[in-house]
């Protein structure tokens, strides 16, 4: 008997004596149960993801609660820094991370998307070096999302993969060698209430999102990704402190125990997408370091974070139009520059990150337009050091790999630069100047991608295409806080418009009045999302966990 039918045996043995003796930890599934989901919610798994919420989520709410007071701390004047308590992790130089497994050598160039079967089909037929899998800012999570977006992976892995669609055009996997998957769970703060955890006490609590994106990943697929010549991989979003770091860790090697694996073989990729994470990069790959492969800097997250940390603290905090911040601004240079140093100095990958252009079959003028654009900003990422960088289409494959072919060569990578010459200081970070200002087209923008990337959220849609930029949750929460931040702040624009919640509010009803519509459009309940994370005197955290547990939920 082999080391896997072992351990699936005496998983189910475990999960069998709990049905008996009705005894707890326990996952129980509360949604419905459609086409091929007993094979994806088999008792085995469901008996690992209760192990992982016994041993973990007590933890997670550790966590986040630690997330509340830091962000508490800051809205009372007190901006992040870097960690004293931490420094003798920052200035050791006996330690490493992990670095690449099996198939993540070179990570060049990336493609990012959403996990249904079609698009599935396509990342693999690109001719990236890797396939973000991504069940977080680029999924929907209904049900059928999550859980077919498991069963999509679980094809793909094993080479069955086919879809048909309604059209009747047929998608199949063509490419000899296929990108290299790095799956994206969901983040700490998310749950899924379609399983709940019923712990040792009886008590009752929605899922933990990460816990199950993760956990149904690894149980189904890690020997077999393994057997295959790469392994489980994945990237973490949305961390904050160095603890979410460890926290990951330990549930990396239990799993690893749990499954029969040997220590390490799981590696993970940390979006550096929140102002705190940014002064805590060393202690986060410290953290990971026996798992880590690299960072990746998560730009759209990383603006939506800088505008949430410091929504009330004053002008000086308030940024511009969202198309004014780019990668080229100071703080944005600044974090990125120090993302790199920080990879180099410790063996880890610095991957960049994504520009929202997206090419145009049907307009040669605006296809163009992209491609210089994506052309530029792979340009600048791979001068800079890094090692490889994310694109959301096929299409702009080509133009990403040429900028880094002219840096990085026959090389796998560039971690042998070192930038010893960027000196990045806690000011640096913080100095939002940019020197722009905000304009009623911009104000007009944010309503308009917001409202219409939360309808087709609704309807299940988790990449947007807008306007020739691809639209996800990041940059929805972008456009939502923005308009929040500056009706706060009394902002004007320079047309003399000020920014109110009445002037917002007619902007709503324009969008809607000019929304093409449609049976079964979400145009109203998108409106009411808005008003409810823009125009509230309250500022929710993230747009998408309200309008879950309001819209996404399916009830028996």
């Amino acid at each position: 008997m082999t080391l896997i039918d072992t351990t699936e045996r005496t998983a189910r043995e475990r999960s069998d004596e709990r049905i008996r003796e009705r005894t707890y930890p326990a996952i129980s599934v509360t949604g419905p149960m459609r086409e091929r989901f007993e094979q994806v919610l088999t008792p085995d798994a469901l008996a690992f993801l209760a192990q992982l919420h016994d041993l973990f989520a007590g933890a997670r709410y550790d966590r986040l609660a630690a997330r509340l007071r830091h962000g508490y701390e800051i809205g009372n004047g007190h901006n992040p820094t870097f960690r004293d308590d931490t420094s003798r992790i920052r200035e050791r130089d006996d330690w490493r991370v992990a670095g690449a497994g099996p198939g993540l050598e070179e990570r060049r160039v990336e493609i990012t998307g959403p996990t249904d079967p079609r698009m599935t089909i396509n990342a693999l037929n690109s001719g990236a070096n890797v396939w973000l899998a991504d069940q977080e800012d680029a999924t929907s999570p209904t049900w059928q999302n999550v859980i077919g977006g498991q069963l999509s992976l679980y094809d793909a892995i094993r080479g069955q993969l086919e879809h048909t669609a309604p059209n009747g055009k047929h998608y199949t996997v063509t490419a000899e060698r296929t990108p290299t998957i790095v799956m994206r769970p969901r983040g700490w703060h998310l749950e899924e209430h379609h399983l709940v955890f019923t712990d040792t006490h009886g008590r009752e609590m929605p899922a933990s999102g990460s816990l199950v994106d993760f956990g149904l990943y690894m149980f189904h697929n890690a020997h077999e990704l393994i057997r295959r010549g790469r392994g489980p991989y994945f990237y973490l979003p949305k961390i904050e402190q160095a603890e979410e770091a460890k926290l990951w860790d330990q549930v990396f090697a239990f799993s690893e125990q749990y499954l029969g694996l040997p220590h390490g073989v799981i590696r993970a990729t940390v979006l550096i997408e929140t102002l705190p994470a940014a002064f805590q990069m060393e202690e986060i790959l410290y953290e990971l370091r026996d798992h880590c492969a690299g960072l990746n800097a998560g730009r759209w997250d990383y603006i939506f974070s800088i505008i949430k940390t410091y929504r009330g603290r004053g002008s000086r905090f308030v940024l511009p139009d969202r198309n004014e911040v780019t990668m080229t601004v100071g703080f944005m240079r600044a974090y990125t520059e120090l993302l790199v140093k920080t990879c180099h100095r410790r063996g880890a990958y610095a991957i960049g990150g994504m520009s929202a252009f997206i090419p145009n079959r049907r307009d040669e003028e605006a296809n163009r337009n992209a491609l210089e654009k994506v052309a530029s900003d792979k340009k600048r990422e791979a001068t800079d050091g890094f090692d490889g960088t994310w694109v959301a289409h096929p299409d702009l494959i080509p133009a990403a790999r040429a900028e880094f072919d002219r840096v990085l060569g026959d090389r796998p990578h560039q971690l042998d630069r070192q930038r010893d010459d960027v000196d990045v200081r806690e000011r640096h970070l913080l100095d939002l100047t940019i020197g722009r200002g905000i304009t009623d087209a911009g104000v007009r923008g944010n309503v308009d991608v917001a409202i219409r990337y939360i309808e087709a959220w609704l309807r299940g849609q988790g990449a947007v295409a807008i306007n020739n930029l691809m639209e996800d949750a990041a940059t929805a929460e972008i456009s939502r806080s923005q308009i929040w931040q500056w009706i706060r702040q009394d902002r004007v624009t320079e047309e003399g418009s000020i920014i109110t919640h009445e002037f917002v509010s007619g902007l709503v009803d324009d969008v809607l009045a000019s929304a093409e519509r449609a049976d079964g459009d979400r145009f109203d309940d998108a409106a009411a999302v808005f008003r409810d994370v823009a125009l509230s005197s309250t500022f929710a955290p993230f747009l998408t966990t309200k309008a879950y547990a309001t819209h996404l939920v399916e009830r028996r």
